[in-house]
């Protein structure tokens, strides 16, 4: 199964509360990651332990200028964020390289795989719907 990686752990609480919901990663990675691709979210450092999230679906991979990148894009890759003079600065750090508008990057989209909650259950079974 191939891995989600995340560096830091201010991500890894964001993203079990359901706040982080994308990661805009520099370059074209559109080969690396497919829609309905199944993918093992982990945090931590190259060379280092990481540690287990969640297991994710990819929902949808979309490659594009930064320029292109909508608010909402970012706000979901970054809930602190809200335009790209926030979200450059932090590429350029996480990258260790000058990064401009025109570079282009991947918006990948996910949603955490959740076994068996409850209420899922429930609705498959039509308990706690709409009542006739």
């Amino acid at each position: 199964m191939q891995a989600l990686n995340f560096y830091s752990t201010v991500f890894a609480d964001q993203m079990k509360r359901g706040r982080k919901t994308a990661t805009i990663r520099l370059g074209d990675k559109s080969h690396k990651y497919r829609k309905n691709q199944v993918v093992l979210v982990t945090v931590g450092y190259q060379y280092s332990p990481r540690e287990k999230l969640f297991q994710a679906v990819i929902d949808n991979v979309e490659v594009k200028r930064i320029r292109e990148l909508s608010p909402r894009e970012i706000e979901h890759d970054n809930p602190e964020f809200r335009g790209t003079d926030q979200l450059i600065p932090f590429l350029q750090q996480i990258y260790d390289k000058e990064v401009g508008p025109e570079d282009t990057v991947t918006v990948v989209r996910f949603s955490q795989v959740i076994e068996n909650p409850p209420d899922l259950q429930d609705r498959l079974r039509g308990v706690g719907g709409a009542q006739n």
